[in-house]
């Protein structure tokens, strides 16, 4: 046992207070962090009971307990570690209204704040949902694991009985033996216990997004099998009564939130009529994966505003309390984010996000642009929101399709797809048929269930076709129809909201060292060895040492004297460059497998004035920031689709030198020496050097992304030969330029889903030394664009971003 544990057992509780008014910064409080010995400490639960806040963190696979914590929180923002503590994997969370507890993780809390904690040995797994009891809702309560055990438990006294098995267990004779694994929600109405996992098991999972992964199923209570609902991955599952069960358990309807590769599905079981699906785009593919370890917790919650808040694939989404399949309008995007949020509530006016911010393990988030950095120790934190800044993070984007590379059958519709909501709108399709195939579009207008036509689009053979819909087509949801058998279709939507942004940055990065300014920079890392402190190996603008530093809870950056540190730093988080190039043509990175790909350059010098920049690095768990040549890209993990589904975030133009994830907060050396009151630059206690630190949501205010670059300038090239892929993701207003030293015919290509599935956009005749220029339409997009000749030739092919 820890000596902190061991201490908490003596008194009540342990208490971690701020001598001060606590320092807090983008709505993170440094000294809220929460610490465990683990691979991973993320937040399993937040939830406001008793005139406190409670909290409780995971780590990953720990059935039987763990270093974790359940915490509690006052008003004034005073942290307890309370002593019941046994830590595991647990996200489950429900008030329990007849007996008046709060029970969360394997807590139950009492009005008094008296805790009681049900040990793993009683009921093992890791705990991740639960139900009220549909026969005797008063005194019991199940509990569901993340490998599919059910346990029933008394409310007053706490005891459990198994009613199915984990299935990491061998003694139990009664498994669910469901497909998939990970299990993600569990929720109970309309007479069935309703389980979600998000998983598959094997290797494939790690590699194969399209693969069968995950399950939505039920149970009546009293038979010998489950009934699978669908064959898809799900997270959370959920009703109009949240937290506290259904009121009217009997006819409220229960929603079902997934995804598969294509889009996120939505579910919703009626009590007469049973389930029905919708898609919806997805704005981020950091949680992509078959295996489906990347989503954490996405939440449907109510959080005082009428409509409930749902978050889901990196977008904050509105999300109607009345949601039925015949009463479906009114789920609208509300803004991009990049945290990893766990669970969320409303708490003395603010929204309150529990994070999973900083893993000791990068899990299979490995890449040489990173390099080897030295693991931190696992750490998460708060995140405290005004509610009217959920409109105002990323500006929107959403991607996905109803058929994706599949047959499809004549004359039957596709599952209904979100029509609102985004203010350019465009859909690519394509077929592999020998004859012109009419493609039929259906609009449900009311969210009633109700289809009307709203157009034919003829798709001629080899013909990809891009059509951009009018703000005068309007709809809750699309629905696409074929008139001929398919073998192979696709029908991608492409959403996205203008970008008001301009290039200059908000001034809360007044400091962060821009073009032609003196600076000091350095490497900097959360450490390890539960010091939770940050280790800043400081230089000056010539790269000579200046000294190592230290920084902590109270945010104060100070000299120390410890060389040791200081060297193992230096030695253990160096920046590599082998990943990132720049040419003539464009920023160029090459992945893994060897494979280049293509960015555009910013209006920044090719070298940093330090001699080399952080190119990449984990900033919350498993998801990485990408920074080249003066802009932030978030990246997928590799596994769950990496670079190809990179997308440009903000372009800041400034000498980054290198950043980090600490208590939360994002922590970015390259600041300027000139003097700044901007409170987000942290100046050391000796006056010789400074670190920025706010959250990760704020590069977005870094400026709009834009650079100028291509695959090809005055570059030689064969005949029928594709260049390399150059993004187009996450940018607005997009020229091309062409030119070839003869006559010839350059086709451009467009990666319509970010899988490799690439498909003539237009092809373009080129006159000898003839510049020619080609305007995207609005609401064009496309992952990746690259270029053929007809030719032998020298050409140029450069895209400008605005």
């Amino acid at each position: 046992m820890r000596l902190t544990s061991c201490l908490a057992l003596a008194v009540s509780s342990f208490i971690i207070t701020a001598t001060a008014a606590p320092k807090q910064l983008s709505g993170i409080y440094p000294h809220l962090t929460m610490f465990n010995d683990e691979n991973e400490c993320g937040t399993g639960a937040v939830v406001p009971w008793a005139d406190r806040l409670w909290v409780i963190t995971y780590a990953p696979h720990k059935p039987k307990g763990s270093s974790d914590k359940l915490y509690e929180i006052t008003p004034d923002l005073k942290l307890t570690i309370r002593p019941e503590s046994i830590g595991g994997t647990p996200a489950n969370r429900m008030i329990h209204k007849e007996s008046n507890q709060l029970f969360i993780g394997p807590y139950a809390i009492d009005a008094k704040r008296n805790v009681r904690a049900i040990p793993y040995s009683q009921m093992f797994g890791r705990h991740t949902g639960l139900a009220r009891h549909l026969t005797n809702p008063a005194e019991k309560i199940l509990f569901a694991t993340m490998e599919e055990g059910i346990y029933e438990v008394d409310v007053k006294t706490l005891k459990s009985t198994e009613l199915w098995g984990d299935e990491q267990t061998k003694k139990s004779p009664r498994k669910a033996n469901l497909p998939g694994y990970h299990g993600k929600g569990f929720y109970s109405g309309q007479g069935v216990y309703v389980y979600a996992n998000n998983g598959e098991h094997g290797t494939a999972a790690k590699t194969r997004p399209e693969i069968p992964s995950g399950v939505l199923a039920e149970w009546d209570g009293k038979s010998d099998a489950w009934k699978i609902v669908r064959r898809n991955q799900f997270t959370e599952v959920t009703g109009p009564g949240g937290i506290h069960g259904n009121s009217n358990p009997a006819t409220d309807a229960i929603w079902a939130v997934g995804w598969d590769y294509k889009s996120l599905i939505m579910g919703v079981r009626d009590a007469q009529t049973g389930w029905s699906f919708f898609r919806l785009p997805k704005g981020s593919h950091s949680y992509d994966g078959a295996h489906g370890w990347n989503t954490e917790w996405p939440r449907i919650r109510e959080i005082g505003e009428g409509d409930y808040l749902m978050t889901m694939h990196g977008t904050f989404w509105k999300f109607p309390k009345t949601f039925t399949a015949n009463t479906s309008a009114g789920i609208a995007p509300r803004s991009n984010y990049l945290k990893v949020i766990g669970d969320f509530c409303r708490w003395n006016d603010q929204i309150v996000f529990g994070c999973d911010d900083t893993a000791k393990a990068e899990f299979l988030n490995k890449r040489k642009a990173k390099g080897e950095i030295a693991a931190p120790q696992s750490q998460s934190n708060l995140w405290f929101v005004n509610p009217d800044q959920l409109d105002h993070f990323g500006p929107l984007i959403g991607r996905g399709s109803v058929w994706e590379k599949e047959a499809v059958n004549a004359n039957t519709p596709s599952d209904p797809y979100l029509f609102s909501g985004y203010d350019q709108r465009g859909l690519h399709l394509t077929h592999d048929a020998k004859e012109t195939v009419t493609f039929t579009l259906e609009v449900d207008k009311k969210g009633d269930g109700t289809w009307s036509k709203l157009r034919d689009i003829q798709a001629e053979p080899n013909k990809p076709v891009f059509t951009e819909i009018s703000p005068q087509e309007t709809g809750v949801w699309v629905r696409i129809t074929s008139d001929k058998d398919l073998p192979n279709a696709t029908a991608e939507f492409t959403y996205r909201n203008n970008d008001t942004r301009t290039a200059e940055a908000d001034a809360i990065f007044n400091g962060l060292a821009e073009q032609g300014k003196p600076l000091t920079g350095g490497l900097v890392r959360a450490r390890d060895g539960n010091k939770r402190s940050l280790s800043f190996a400081a230089v000056d603008q010539n790269g000579k040492d200046i000294g190592y530093y230290e920084m902590g809870a109270d945010l104060t950056l100070k000299l120390t004297d410890d060389p040791k540190t200081h060297s193992f730093t230096k030695a253990h988080t160096k920046i590599p460059t082998a990943a990132l190039g720049i040419d003539q043509a464009s920023v160029i990175y090459t992945d893994e497998q060897g494979k280049r790909w293509r960015l555009p350059k910013g209006e920044i010098d090719e070298k940093h004035p330090l001699g080399s920049s952080r190119i990449a690095r984990e900033v919350a768990t498993e998801r990485d920031l990408l920074n080249a040549n003066g802009t932030f890209y978030e990246l997928p993990a590799r596994n769950a689709g990496g670079i190809s589904k990179l997308r440009a975030i903000s372009t800041h133009n400034r000498n980054v030198h290198d950043f980090c994830s600490y208590r939360g907060l994002l922590i970015i050396s390259g600041i300027s020496t000139e003097k700044t009151d901007n409170k987000h630059i942290i100046t050391s206690d000796d006056g010789k050097t400074a670190l920025w630190a706010g959250t990760i949501d704020d590069i977005w205010k870094l400026g709009k992304p834009r650079g100028k670059g291509g695959p090809w300038f005055g570059t030689s090239v064969k005949s029928g030969q594709a260049s390399d892929p150059y993004l187009m993701t996450g940018y607005d207003k997009k020229t091309l330029q062409l030119r070839s030293n003869k006559n010839s015919k350059v086709t451009a290509q467009i990666d319509i889903t970010g899988t490799g599935h690439w498909v003539d956009y237009k092809t373009f005749e080129l006159e000898t030394n003839h510049l020619i220029g080609h305007e995207f339409p609005q609401a064009f997009q496309a992952y990746w664009i690259r270029f053929v000749s007809d030719q032998d030739a020298t050409v140029t092919a450069q895209l400008i971003y605005r």
